[in-house]
């Protein structure tokens, strides 16, 4: 089966069939990514054999057939890919498995600084209220929030403000998805924007940034506060 195996899939084709349909340059930025050392990135090459649940969790809107075997386009025909990105003024980072986008959905923007902490927020939402938002075809959301950091640039900066619907049972998370957690260690409380990805500490999960100068960390369950699913991001190009 290991033979078979070695004989239909190549771990290094793979690898630079992934770095080239993400912009990445290096290893160490597709490692990144995929919230992994760059040492496991280069024993999977060698061994040949790659967390597939992981690279394809990262890569959803990528054509398979390309890119485990190099044949057809890096995405769907269906998708009319011409080898550039479009932007809009809404980038959805969370596609919900059923449509529950509604026209001329209005959103709660929120003040985060004011509440200090997600689960304050939550709790509390009519008195941390700054605005609404408006947006045709938005996803189902529990409210808004600016950004501060630079965990998740590019996709976030600082500044960007991004749509969460909350979620109460922390073991149902979809891996592989962003979030925003609120943790407490040794009494410090933070607010993160992360990948969460499964951990090898038992009873942790793995937060993982998209900046690949920001190390993974692994934060035990009982230490989180409060999450929520990032649903949509809104970039201002301009600071008035």
């Amino acid at each position: 089966m290991e033979k078979e195996k070695d004989l239909l899939f190549n771990v290094a084709d793979i690898v630079k069939r992934a770095k080239r349909v993400l912009n990445f340059k290096t290893d160490a930025d597709l490692a990144g990514y995929l919230g992994v050392s760059r040492s496991t990135l280069s024993n999977w090459v060698a061994r040949n054999s790659i967390d597939f649940p992981l690279l394809l969790s990262k890569l959803k809107d990528v054509d398979y057939n390309w890119l485990l075997l190099g044949k057809g386009r890096p995405m769907p025909q269906s998708r009319n890919y011409n080898g550039e990105l479009v932007y809009g003024e809404v980038e959805m980072i969370h596609n919900p498995k059923t449509p529950d986008a509604m026209k001329d959905r209005s959103v709660a923007l929120y003040d985060i600084t004011a509440a200090a902490n997600l689960r304050t927020l939550l709790a509390n939402k009519h008195q941390y209220i700054v605005g609404k938002i408006q947006i045709p075809s938005i996803p189902m959301c529990d409210g808004a929030l600016y950004i501060s950091g630079d965990s998740m640039y590019p996709i976030l900066k600082s500044g960007d403000i991004v749509g969460f619907k909350e979620i109460s049972n922390f073991n149902s998370v979809i891996y592989g998805e962003m979030y925003l957690v609120s943790f407490n260690i040794d009494g410090d409380e933070y607010l993160a924007a992360k990948y969460i990805n499964r951990s090898d500490v038992e009873g942790c999960i793995k937060l993982v940034s998209y900046n690949p100068h920001h190390e993974p960390m692994d934060i035990p369950f009982t230490s989180i506060q409060a999450m929520a699913i990032v649903k949509f991001s809104i970039r201002k190009n301009m600071m008035m």
